[in-house]
């Protein structure tokens, strides 16, 4: 099998994205999307989760997964974007520029129940930027060594700068 990206609701392109231009500078606003996966991952396969506007600074967010794995531990998630056809620093794809995840032991910790994992994600704020709308995904990176039906989902923290909107 190859490797598939996924487009989930909050990511497509009939989805409005929200520039909050309005709220003023320095208003935090918030993006997020999820996917069910029933199937079994290939290494690559891509989750388009959520979009974040032109001019988005991020300034943090997190990653939440359900175990998708069973017995030995390997699944893999990394959490960055999408290319988004604009010249900026940021504006080049990056599978992992917000979670490297390391394996996914579905163990729990950081407060949460056994059978999650939780990978919060802290830049210093506004460093990362996009010109352009940009698509915030997820890839798989280590496939799972005996497949588990999970959920994924990623909320992203930014404010939006409109003097670096292409």
């Amino acid at each position: 099998m190859t490797a598939e990206t996924i487009v989930g609701p909050r990511a497509q392109d009939k989805f409005p994205v929200y520039d909050g231009r309005h709220l003023g500078a320095g208003a935090v606003q918030a993006a997020w999307g999820y996917h069910s996966q029933t199937a079994a991952i290939e290494d690559g396969d891509i989750w388009e989760l959520c979009k974040v506007p032109a001019g988005a600074r991020i300034v943090g967010g997190f990653f939440i997964c359900s175990d998708g794995d069973t017995g030995t531990e390997a699944l893999e998630i990394d959490v960055g974007w999408k290319a988004n056809g604009g010249s900026g620093t940021y504006d080049s794809a990056s599978v992992s520029g917000l979670v490297n995840s390391g394996v996914l032991t579905g163990d729990g910790g950081e407060g949460m129940q056994a059978g999650y994992n939780l990978r919060h994600f802290a830049v210093m704020p506004g460093a990362v930027y996009f010109t352009k709308e940009t698509t915030i995904q997820a890839e798989g990176i280590a496939i799972s060594a005996t497949h588990q039906d999970f959920s994924l989902g990623v909320c992203v923290q930014y404010v939006v700068d409109p003097t670096v909107a292409a």
